[in-house]
């Protein structure tokens, strides 16, 4: 009985130390991404990736680490590079955890980088795609405000460059912002940006 309970105890220390580990190694990455440091902090969350192996989180940060630095890129080898181990890294997130609306939104985000590096090349193809990702991740998660506003951006574009009125879409960034507020989750390290960037968009609706 007295060397049951020790084993208790060991395993018990040893998962609370491995927990303690992860969040110190998610904050310091968070941290190395925020200080506008992509390498490390990518390379950071990989290894965190490793350790957790069955954790969608760090291989959904390898994703988005990687995607929103490609934003911009004009260097077309690196903007492959980026975007290529983006998807990798993604997909052994939606393998570990399907049917997640954060990572199809991911999912698009990834095709979005790519048109907005060449809209006539990569347009035509992904474009379709988006809609089909954005519309299953509504009806995955009606009540994420990231879903919501992510979908609400995308119509928004898309109206956009069809010259059409973009009015329509404003209510939809009006409900994420009220989202915003009360969406929570329990798991650490899940993903909680978008508010600011509903603000701004809905500002841009008023003005």
């Amino acid at each position: 009985m007295k060397n049951t309970f020790l084993l208790l105890i060991f395993f018990t220390a040893t998962f609370i130390n491995a927990q303690d580990q992860y969040s110190k190694g998610m904050e310091k990455a968070m941290q190395l991404w925020s200080e506008q440091k992509i390498t490390e902090a990518s390379n950071l969350f990989e290894r965190i990736a490793m350790a957790e192996d069955d954790n969608w989180l760090p291989y959904f940060y390898i994703s988005v680490v990687n995607t929103t630095a490609s934003f911009g890129e004009k260097d077309e080898q690196k903007l492959t590079q980026q975007l290529e181990k983006a998807k990798e890294f993604l997909d052994i997130a939606k393998r570990l955890s399907p049917d997640n609306a954060e990572l199809l939104v991911q999912d698009a985000m990834i095709n979005t980088a790519w048109m907005a590096f060449d809209g006539a090349t990569y347009g035509p193809t992904l474009s379709p795609k988006n809609m089909q990702l954005y519309q299953k991740a509504l009806q995955l998660a009606p009540e994420n405000p990231r879903v919501i506003l992510s979908k609400a951006e995308w119509d928004m574009g898309s109206a956009r460059y069809f010259g059409k009125d973009t009015t329509p879409y404003c209510k939809d960034v009006e409900r994420a912002l009220e989202l915003f507020a009360t969406f929570k989750s329990d798991i650490p390290f899940y993903p909680s940006w978008g508010k600011e960037r509903a603000e701004q968009v809905l500002a841009e609706c008023k003005a």
